[in-house]
């Protein structure tokens, strides 16, 4: 239980003792009402559910003994009114170490369930090396909720005969089924990244893949599933850097250090994953220069829709520029987290999966 009171600030672990006094002061003044009993029983109460067993032990024994000295001092201690006000004293603090002990063992459940959903959030979503060819590398998944360590956004990237291929996804829904299409995609894209002979047929490969394994699900599931993604590819001997869109949030290039942030719109976004089943054909690739010394920023909808009080959405282009420069792709990610966090003001209502690329000189 000590780590649950440590999650609180210091100064709440002194509200039992606060009650406390309140209420044996308040029924020293007066006795024959009692109006201080309700607090001693919030103390009890509140030291259960937020203190360790120790410390709740501690107020419990408080609260006995100052009960009994104020029934002692005013004469009720052999009567029917002061047994019961004695022992209505200990069924609070009673109440209050059951609590403590009940929290404690929901705690070690919930410790579990979190080391399993973890390690399963790992193997399904493994960070990658910190550097691979030309790239350092650095990237971020951070749940909405601090409980939910699974989600359905997706990153990876590989080095293959063509290049260094990049993918960030976000699977559409929530929960083990948009888990479960997270392992087809990055199974999919490192199955395909190695032999696909460009970003539209490496696209096309991952579409196949999930239309495959959607094929045996619910219609609902076939009609509305899609995966918004961006394929990147950075070819060794060329300076440039292709990116082909599905209907994902543009990445940001940081041109050098300190020379400005920005956006990498498509000129024709294709459609998501997924998708391919409405006839539309799938647009090129766009060309943008990707020299020594820049940074390559992908994002999911979590970076983008972030909402300050006033509803704005987060802009990484205009808020990402004054906090450099930057070092290193984990500088970057550092600091925008920092500030999607500030921009936010609190919790936010979607994932958010970030990646950095920074493209160092060729030894």
């Amino acid at each position: 239980m000590a780590s649950i009171s440590a999650q609180w600030p210091r100064y709440v672990r002194l509200v039992p003792w606060a009650l406390i006094v309140a209420g044996l002061v308040w029924n020293s003044v007066e006795p024959d009402d009692y109006w201080g009993d309700p607090m001693l029983a919030a103390a009890s109460v509140l030291a259960g559910a937020l203190l360790s067993l120790r410390d709740t032990v501690a107020v419990a024994v408080a609260v006995v003994v100052g009960v009994l000295v104020l029934t002692v001092r005013d004469g009720s201690i052999g009567t029917t009114a002061g047994y019961l006000e004695l022992a209505n004293t200990v069924f609070a603090a009673l109440i209050g170490v059951w609590l403590n002990r009940l929290i404690a063992r929901h705690g070690r459940r919930l410790a579990a369930v979190r080391s399993v959903a973890e390690a399963a959030q790992r193997a399904v979503l493994p960070a990658p090396p910190a550097r691979v060819g030309q790239l350092a590398v650095a990237a971020r998944y951070q749940a909405a909720h601090t409980d939910a360590l699974i989600g359905g956004d997706a990153y990876a990237l590989q080095e293959t005969p063509f290049g260094v291929r990049v993918l960030i996804a976000d699977v559409r829904g929530k929960g083990l089924e948009a888990v479960a299409a997270v392992s087809v995609l990055l199974g999919a894209f490192r199955e395909n990244a190695d032999r696909a002979p460009d970003l539209p047929a490496l696209a096309d490969g991952l579409e196949h893949a999930l239309v495959r394994e959607v094929a045996h699900r619910e219609e609902e599931l076939r009609m509305e599933g899609f995966i918004t993604a961006l394929l990147g590819e950075v070819a060794p001997g060329r300076d440039g850097l292709r990116v082909l869109n599905c209907g994902h949030p543009g990445p940001y290039l940081l041109d050098g250090p300190g020379r400005g942030v920005r956006l990498l719109d498509a000129r024709d976004p294709g459609l998501p994953l997924g998708m391919g089943g409405l006839g539309v054909p799938r647009p090129g690739p766009d060309d943008w220069p990707f020299a020594p010394g820049d940074t390559l920023l992908l994002v999911t909808d979590g970076v983008t829709e972030a909402r300050d009080g006033a509803g704005r959405f987060y802009d990484p282009a205009l808020r990402l520029g004054p906090l450099g420069p930057f070092g290193g792709p984990q500088e970057v990610i550092d600091a925008l987290v920092r500030d999607v966090e500030r921009w936010t003001g609190g919790p936010r209502d979607d994932d958010m999966a970030v990646l950095a690329l920074t493209r160092r000189a060729a030894a």
